[in-house]
């Protein structure tokens, strides 16, 4: 009995760690998007609407006969569904053309910094409770984001940003609060099974495909510059379809019914982990100083410090 015992509680952590892994996997792709997205916007100079509109089609295609049993027609005349779609369009958008103006590594920073951004906008909207640390982790935040963006301190050199580093950290924060706003808007979505993750997801690609597919054709963006990059401009597209639009959001999805939204959102820090390591290989954007380093320290830890207390309580 109690050898079987064991055995079950052995089974039970080896699927814990597989799903904890998954959710890695996720947090990968999503570090990945902002370097993925500058590269394609800066060095292969694709449009920007029309990566998302394309890209996010071709996401639809492959995952939509997989999950469209899953979507309920009463979901279309759901009201939230439609604010949903309005939000993560504005979501979309602006993280992507934030990357075309400022380096991903300030891209990725100021997403990592959404978890502090929820927790504002609920006490603000909804009347909820302050969970505990957030002020402090709020100031510790600033300090490593300003330390990250810096210059050599020791030497009196201030904050290394241009106009277009302004420009795409303002876009950023837009999207960070776009971002946020989805993350509170998804719970009360799909709670009580009102709505599917799975019809989530579809409803997503959708909205994305049509309203960045619409803004490209208002812009005039010139789609015929897909058919003049080379192969490892197509094989960077490939990855951020594949590895991004379509396997972070399910491997975020699967993660997120398996070990809950506390854990997962526990190991979000790897996405500035992700960012880093990417931007270094594929965009030779890397930090400068030891002061940036330390920077990035001080907001890789106190974000996943100040999750996992909200996990623990």
């Amino acid at each position: 009995m109690s050898n079987s015992s064991a055995t079950a509680t052995a089974t039970r952590a080896g699927v814990s760690w597989l799903w904890l892994v998954v959710a890695l996997f996720a947090h990968t792709g999503w570090g990945a998007y902002p370097v993925l997205a500058r590269y394609l916007q800066t060095i292969s100079h694709l449009p920007s609407m029309a990566i998302l509109s394309l890209g996010n089609a071709l996401a639809l295609l492959v995952y939509l006969p997989f999950a469209y049993r899953h979507v309920d027609r009463k979901v279309w005349v759901t009201p939230i569904i439609w604010l949903f779609a309005l939000v993560v369009s504005v979501r979309a958008m602006t993280n992507l053309t934030s990357a075309r103006f400022t380096l991903a590594i300030y891209v990725q920073l100021i997403t990592l910094l959404t978890p502090l951004i929820v927790a504002l906008l609920s006490k603000l909207f909804f009347r909820e409770r302050l969970p505990p640390f957030t002020l402090p982790a709020i100031a510790l935040s600033i300090v490593g984001s300003l330390l990250m963006m810096s210059g050599d301190v020791a030497s009196g050199t201030v904050l290394r940003l241009t106009a277009s580093d302004l420009l795409g950290i303002a876009i950023a924060f837009v999207s960070a609060c776009a971002l946020a706003l989805y993350m509170i808007l998804v719970p009360r979505a799909t709670g009580a099974g009102k709505v599917r993750a799975e019809a989530m997801l579809v409803i997503q690609l959708i909205a994305l495909t049509v309203t960045c597919g619409a803004m490209s054709v208002l812009l005039g963006e010139p789609w015929q510059r897909f058919g003049e990059i080379g192969p490892y401009d197509w094989a960077v597209f490939a990855a951020f379809v594949v590895f991004v639009l379509l396997g972070a959001n399910l491997g975020q999805i699967v993660a997120l019914r398996q070990l809950g939204a506390p854990l997962v959102s526990s190991t979000m820090g790897w996405r500035l982990v992700s960012a880093l390591a990417l931007a270094a290989l594929l965009l030779g954007e890397q930090l400068q100083s030891i002061w940036q380093v330390l920077g990035a320290v001080i907001v890789l830890v106190t974000i996943t410090v100040y999750l996992r207390r909200q996990y623990r309580v």
